[in-house]
């Protein structure tokens, strides 16, 4: 909690939150996952660990899962939590690049992103090219679940992606907004619907 806060003042824009996201935001965001058919799942902005140690737990031992982290002090975490284990490749590095990660393990697309990354409080220019690449790198079939503390973003994330649920979190500090989405379709048409946990 202390090293998280202290990440917290050091950089706001970029961390989003003053404490680590709780086990009932993992669930939500984890929910769309189907573990047993999934071959490649990102991670953006792991942080802590929180979403990491649910999905390392439940995947497929042949499962690819690609874990990005920008923060030094936070990557140094996830290395000792991680490292070694099986189908985990740990990233120091920046979730815009995700297509160049993606292909050095051999993959075109992911199956599921999900992204602890504020976008309310990312740089514009920012945000743009991390949902430009991960438009590109969950294709027509694959769900990109992020959560934000407020929808103010939630037109922006619409110009990339059709919303396809959000879900209310009230056990988290503070409460969130959990948003799955696929990758707009001309043909498609966009729904969503809300729930609360």
């Amino acid at each position: 909690m202390w090293k998280f806060l202290r990440e917290y003042l050091s950089a706001p824009d970029t961390i989003g939150a003053i404490a680590p996201s709780s086990r009932h935001l993992a669930a939500s965001m984890t929910a769309s996952i189907d573990f047993d058919k999934a071959h490649c799942i990102v991670e953006y902005g792991a942080g802590t660990g929180v979403f990491t140690r649910d999905v390392a737990a439940r995947k497929r031992r042949d499962t690819t899962y690609i874990v990005i982290e920008q923060n030094d002090r936070f990557y140094e975490i996830l290395r000792e939590q991680f490292h070694g284990m099986p189908g985990v490749v740990l990233i120091h590095g920046d979730a815009g690049n995700v297509c160049g990660f993606l292909r050095e393990q051999g993959f075109r697309y992911a199956d599921y992103i999900i992204s602890g990354l504020p976008f309310t409080s990312l740089p514009q220019q920012v945000s743009h090219r991390i949902l430009s690449q991960t438009q590109k790198a969950i294709g027509m079939e694959g769900v990109f679940t992020t959560f934000q503390y407020t929808l103010l973003r939630k037109a922006f994330l619409e110009n990339y992606f059709n919303i396809q649920k959000i879900i209310r979190v009230w056990r988290n500090l503070p409460p969130a907004y959990v948003l799955h989405m696929k990758l707009k379709c001309c043909h498609g048409k966009q729904t969503s619907a809300d729930g609360a946990v």
